[in-house]
């Protein structure tokens, strides 16, 4: 409360940075007359002597940051007709710096970011843009692209459509490339994998920013990124097992403590965790079942697994909220975007147990080839910096884990969107009763309504339930990913009711003509909160873009996941006090601190899940860092690898010596020469009799080993 009081006395920390970046882009501003005042080859010439400056070591980038911005803007003024904000201008300040922009949507970030991006392609040594999709990467490399071509810039893109290396490598040679998280980090992997320097793809990893940052690097970041290859291992356990995870039965009876009784079922589901435990009765089912004595005994382990991963596909992941079945396979959705997760799966065979659930054709099993977490893909960049409209809620997390510091900048004009508290009802089917009246009570004016839904289950009820009532709408989720892009264009016309997933379609503005700003804007309707603060700040954030007008408003139930599972109790207490009838709601910024409260809890779980992560993966990371370094050595042509491997050779021999006890310091009545030729036996498959050692010192011993693994 002090701290809030203060604050807006004396002005934020974050109000002073801004302050402090302003005086900058007054110097940028005094700079726009003189670059007006040029021709088009004037202009290049004077942004090519910069660009000469840097490259020769004459100035720095920062030294030439004025005059590179000012000749960005005024180069996007001839070819796009676009010229930045001054609020932009510090978006592109603050992105040079290495730090996280916070921008509201509809402020122009793709703009903002041709800014540090023509800036640090000086150096010649690549920059690079990382997108959410591959729609987004294509879409900003082309409006962009205009303005990087014309100050002699080449631009690549990297999709999923490019399956050739060299054209990939083409992509990555140009100075400024764009793409997505996904391609950039497996085409890392990949690169790691070949056996010629000229086939990697990739050249050094010095300048990126990042959209959507908050999506990719916290979002997805609970998910490495995996390179399999088959295992070879039996698939028939895995129907098995869903056939006995089907015949067993949920506890559901809970004692005075509010606990769930063991003895009351075969296996109890924690949903909090997303966990299920079998007990002693399930054990002794799953056994029988089995045919097998001990289901946790070393030879059943696989199967003890199994049962395990079949009860977490039937109990705890469900059909249309965590994957599709689409064309006979089971496909990942992204729980932030609703987008589906193409060529990902689950691993430790849990993909494998949805496929059995599923009935379709259960897949090979794979292992890890190659692996890294976004977390330690983005890091090995010289620079990293960030872009999105909702980052401060994890500002904690971006410092902590990427060293980056989250700059929340102010819009171009004020927002005047009307945030509404949440409303709350008993139950879902009065939720979506009420979020169907407020739709036809806005469409009867024309307001366009764009309804969000936490899974693609959720949307697709609503689009029965609106087809029941003959409400005319668009249904946009992760089945309709193509399309994405049009259909959350279109919301924002008069009449338009659009009904999207999460965040479906992140990335493109909806724009609003006047007749829909005299009408109230876009309407924004949540039908349910999300885990986290950041995916409502989101939807929202798709009304009221650039100062127009607009509303929003949450319509929750006591039966919606995050409620049931965290925290509803206290807020029934509050209805039941209330006499809160049918179709009522309850309203009040107390609910709603409750329900962020709740979202809180699971954000931390959250983020206790992405650090673990990542310390498994900062471990693993050393080794890959060396084994890569290695392995690139060994592609280098002037590496002289006759070298390296004698000298590995005779370190191993030293090794083995040394746990041999033969050892220069020791008398030889001590060396243990049994053991040495044991070793010599299992690890190079060579027979050597004692008497070849005998009666030599340990140097002597060392020359016989090595003239053995030679010939």
């Amino acid at each position: 409360m002090i701290a809030t009081i203060a604050g807006k006395i004396f002005g934020t920390k974050n109000d002073k940075i801004v302050k402090a970046y302003l005086k900058r882009v007054e110097q940028i501003n005094a700079l726009e007359a003189k670059y007006e005042g040029m021709d088009d080859e004037a202009l290049k010439q004077a942004f090519n002597i910069l660009k000469e400056e840097v490259q020769k070591e004459l100035r720095t980038l920062d030294e030439v940051l004025n005059d590179s911005f000012a000749i960005t803007r005024e180069a996007s003024k001839r070819v796009t007709g676009m010229r930045h904000h001054d609020v932009q201008m510090v978006g592109g300040l603050v992105l040079h710096e290495g730090k996280i922009a916070e921008m509201k949507t509809g402020e122009g970030k793709t703009l903002v970011a041709t800014l540090p991006i023509i800036l640090n392609a000086m150096t010649g040594k690549g920059v690079h843009l990382v997108t959410v999709n591959d729609y987004l990467a294509s879409r900003d490399a082309e409006e962009m692209g205009v303005i990087y071509n014309f100050l002699g810039y080449s631009v690549g893109v990297i999709t999923n459509d490019i399956h050739d290396d060299f054209a990939r490598k083409a992509q990555y040679a140009a100075d400024i490339t764009y793409g997505t998280n996904n391609e950039f980090g497996f085409d890392y992997l990949r690169d790691n994998m070949k056996y010629a320097q000229e086939e990697k793809a990739q050249r050094e990893h010095h300048f990126v920013i990042v959209d959507e940052v908050d999506s990719i690097l916290i979002d997805e970041a609970r998910t490495p990124l995996i390179i399999s290859g088959p295992t070879n291992k039996g698939l028939e356990n895995y129907v098995k097992a869903n056939e006995i995870a089907l015949t067993l039965t949920q506890a559901t009876q809970k004692d005075e403590k509010g606990e769930v009784k063991q003895d009351s079922g075969d296996f109890v589901v924690d949903e909090k965790n997303k966990s299920v435990i079998l007990t002693e009765n399930g054990v002794d089912k799953a056994e029988k079942g089995f045919d097998v004595d001990n289901l946790y005994s070393l030879e059943n382990a696989v199967l003890s697994h199994h049962i395990d991963q079949a009860l977490k596909a039937n109990y705890i992941f469900h059909k249309d909220v965590d994957y599709v079945v689409k064309d006979g396979e089971v496909i990942i959705i992204d729980e932030f975007t609703g987008r589906l997760s193409e060529g990902r799966r689950f691993s430790e065979g849990l993909h494998q147990a949805l496929e059995a659930k599923e009935g379709v054709v259960v897949q090979e099993e794979s292992q890890t080839l190659a692996d890294i977490t976004f977390q330690n893909y983005f890091r090995m960049y010289e620079k990293l910096a960030g872009m999105t409209g909702t980052a401060q809620t994890e500002a904690t997390e971006f410092a902590q884990i990427y060293n980056l510091d989250v700059i929340s900048i102010p819009t171009n004009l004020p927002i005047t969107r009307d945030d509404k508290n949440d409303l709350i009802y008993k139950s879902e089917r009065e939720k979506f009763e009420a979020v169907i009246a407020k739709i036809k009570e806005l469409q009867k004016t024309g307001q366009p309504v764009l309804v969000g839904t936490a899974s693609i289950e959720k949307s697709e009820l609503l689009h029965e339930l609106m087809k029941k009532e003959k409400v005319p709408h668009s249904v946009l989720n992760a089945k309709q990913h193509e399309q994405e892009a049009k259909i959350i264009e279109n919301a924002g016309v008069k009449g338009a009711v659009t009904v999207a997933t999460n965040m479906a379609g992140r990335g493109v503005d909806i724009k609003i003509n006047d007749e829909v700003k005299a009408l109230g804007g876009l309407y924004i309707i949540g039908t349910e909160r999300h885990e986290s603060r950041r995916i409502d700040n989101q939807l929202r954030g798709r009304s009221g873009r650039q100062g127009d007008a607009g509303a929003s408003q949450f319509y929750l139930s006591l039966e919606d996941g995050l409620l049931r599972i965290f925290g509803s109790d206290k807020i029934k207490g509050i209805m039941e006090r209330l006499g809160i009838e049918e179709g009522e709601h309850i309203e009040s910024k107390m609910v709603t601190r409750a329900v962020e409260n709740a979202q809180k809890k699971v954000e931390n779980l959250h983020y206790e899940s992405r650090k673990h992560i990542l310390e498994y993966d900062d471990v693993a990371n050393e080794q890959r860092k060396v084994v890569y370094s290695y392995r690139n050595d060994l592609l280098t042509p002037e590496y002289e690898i006759d070298t390296k491997v004698k000298s590995n050779r005779e370190d191993y021999v030293w090794q083995i010596l040394g746990r041999c006890d033969i050892l220069e310091a020791l008398p030889e009545d001590e060396y243990d020469l049994e053991r040495l030729v044991t070793i010599i036996r299992e690890e190079v498959f060579i027979e050597v009799p004692v008497s070849e050692f005998e009666g030599l010192d340990a140097e002597k011993i060392h020359e016989k080993v090595l003239a053995i693994l030679v010939t």
